[in-house]
């Protein structure tokens, strides 16, 4: 049963992943670093947005191999389900027209992709290509903060990405203040634990005979 709810939960939250990125890319107001590289390379290649995001995950992926990191079924997955979860949202999202509407998806794209972020983590199945990358460089350098090893990921990124093209505006600083402190808060209450390690340290086992209003 818990595998079947992980499965679940990892492929609904890559979903909703994608349909986040849509909703961001559809505000034209900023994107996240990755997401100003993909829509970047969109815009040069003529490639759909969607289809950009998985093939730049396949050399991402390949980079594991001498960082020694290996990739889980959630990051197969997320290699494969993302980018057309985002094309399929982008086929059928209205144009935001007018500012209101513009900050509307702004918005409800960075909350989502937080609450979509805390799903597909949750299920403990295995990070995406690009969290991998990270965490694999981190590991390899240990003497240099996972923080800053991020950090010159993204910048590189999103220096490229508008090169390119990609939109960076006032989306990207809003994702860059808002996305921690939202998958903090979703995180924990998504991560599905194994039942032998019983609830977190400062819980309460909740008493099945009581249902919730």
């Amino acid at each position: 049963m818990d595998l079947f709810r992980r499965v679940a939960q990892l492929f609904g939250g890559l979903l909703l992943y994608g349909a986040s990125m849509a909703l961001m890319v559809e505000s034209d107001l900023g994107l996240n670093p990755w997401d100003v590289f993909h829509q970047g390379l969109s815009e040069v290649t003529g490639i759909s947005f969607g289809l950009v995001v998985l093939l730049v995950g396949v050399p991402v992926l390949l980079l594991w191999i001498p960082l020694r990191q290996r990739p889980g079924f959630g990051t197969v997955a997320n290699l494969l389900v993302v980018g057309f979860a985002a094309d399929a949202a982008l086929a059928v999202l209205p144009a935001a027209e007018g500012i209101p509407a513009q900050v509307g998806f702004l918005v409800g794209g960075i909350l989502l992709n937080g609450f979509a972020t805390g799903l597909y983590i949750g299920s403990r199945m295995g990070p995406g290509p690009r969290d991998g990358l990270m965490t694999g460089l981190a590991g390899r350098f240990p003497r240099v903060p996972l923080r800053v090893v991020r950090t010159g990921i993204e910048l590189t990124v999103l220096g490229a990405g508008f090169l390119l093209g990609g939109t960076v505006g006032v989306g990207t600083i809003a994702y860059a203040l808002a996305i921690g402190p939202l998958v903090h808060l979703f995180l924990p209450a998504l991560t599905v634990r194994d039942r032998a390690a019983g609830p977190p340290p400062g819980r309460a086992v909740p008493d099945p005979s009581v249902t919730p209003s």
